[in-house]
């Protein structure tokens, strides 16, 4: 039996091991985020690399040895997501070391395992890394997976300029049969709850109890700007997505009037409310983050609102707003390009955990209470100006 070496050093350095490839592998660096719960996926390879150090040890060593590389873990991860995101996620914290202690202990039996075939551990630590690889990405799918509007809830209303709808090519009554064409950010809203994408408000009321959510409409008619000022006024609820400069690609020729508005023709309605809307930059059309509440969006030549009645609480640069008007409330985004699917979708579809902005879930929870939470929350690295 080979005495054992340094045993500090080798939970440091499996510590670290976890880190980096939290980082890298887990996607940390690429989403801009320090949730612990991202390392869990890859921590079997690090456990299986620490068994195969212990190989031949005392039980006592390397049980010792894997709790303190798990506290090391744990302690290092509380305090890049305190430093970085300004809050630890406990649970986060406790789910990677309870599932840290489990691959640690399966690796360790399979390394002490002594089959006449010495290959075998070794195949079967290879299958122990891709099975907890995908083991783990299907558990933080769930536990990151937002709560949907309750089976009672009222729907959504929609008013939009923006091709959500029938996008695909091909046979018409195929597209309305199975909505093959609608946009990502139309197709996950109706996830969460019910949505009803209407033309004209006064043709369609709007349900009772239910929110109203416009996203950079054409220009409307002076009936439904009455009718959404008295909508609010009398205790209802808005979300308005008012764009000075949108980006959103055009998916008809140069002058097609079914594109969507360049710029926000809601000018009438915000005048009315006592708001104005600021010209958006224009030296920067990337899509920057933004924090609301907690809740990360990718908002993109975002216009600042410069002018707004006392009733407003203002959010990452007055590019949001959330405003008492009358007996109701409205929500009031500088930017509707947030919708534009590359800005918050993750690169896997159902991988939640995965996302690059809280676009739909923060929308899901203004338009239907209780929806948009999940198990496990992002926890996003603040920008620097923040």
């Amino acid at each position: 039996m080979h005495a054992p070496r340094r045993p500090l050093v080798r939970a440091a350095s499996i510590a670290a091991l976890a880190l980096l490839l939290a980082w890298i592998g887990g996607g940390q660096a690429l989403l801009g985020r320090i949730d612990p719960a991202l390392a869990l996926p890859i921590l079997a390879l690090p456990m299986i690399l620490l068994a195969f150090w212990h190989r031949g040890e005392g039980a006592a060593l390397r049980w010792s040895t894997l709790f303190t590389a798990l506290a090391l873990l744990a302690v290092a991860q509380a305090l890049l997501a305190l430093v970085l995101a300004r809050s630890a996620d406990w649970p986060q914290l406790a789910l990677v070391f309870v599932s840290g202690a489990a691959s640690g202990r399966v690796a360790d039996r399979l390394v002490q395992w002594r089959p006449r075939a010495r290959w075998l551990p070794r195949l079967a630590g290879l299958a122990l890394a891709i099975g907890w690889f995908a083991a783990g990405h299907m558990l933080l799918a769930s536990l990151y997976r937002p709560a949907a509007a309750s089976a009672d809830a009222p729907a959504a209303t929609m008013l939009t300029g923006l091709p959500l709808r029938w996008l695909g090519s091909g046979d018409i009554a195929n597209i309305i049969a199975d909505r093959t064409g609608d946009d990502p950010a139309l197709v996950q809203l109706e996830a969460m709850g019910p949505v009803l994408l209407i033309d004209s408000l006064v043709d369609h009321g709007v349900p009772r109890g239910g929110t109203l959510l416009i996203a950079h409409p054409r220009a409307l008619a002076p009936q439904e700007l009455v009718a959404i000022d008295a909508l609010v006024r009398n205790g209802g609820r808005a979300v308005v997505l008012a764009d000075a400069l949108s980006g959103w690609p055009a998916p008809h020729p140069l002058g097609d009037p079914r594109n969507p508005p360049v710029t926000s023709l809601l000018t009438p309605l915000l005048d009315h409310w006592g708001v104005t809307l600021g010209a958006a930059p224009t030296d920067d059309n990337e899509a920057s983050a933004a924090d609301v509440n907690g809740a990360r969006l990718r908002l993109a030549s975002a216009g600042a609102f410069e002018r707004l009645p006392p009733t407003c609480q203002t959010f990452t640069g007055r590019r949001v707003a959330q405003c008492g008007i009358g007996a109701g409330e409205a929500w009031l985004v500088g930017d509707a390009d947030l919708l534009f699917a590359p800005s918050w979708s993750p690169p896997v579809p159902g991988a939640y955990h995965l996302r690059r902005a809280d676009t739909i879930e923060w929308l899901a929870a203004r338009l239907w209470p209780g929806a948009g939470v999940a198990i496990l929350q992002p926890l996003w690295i603040r920008p620097r100006a923040d």
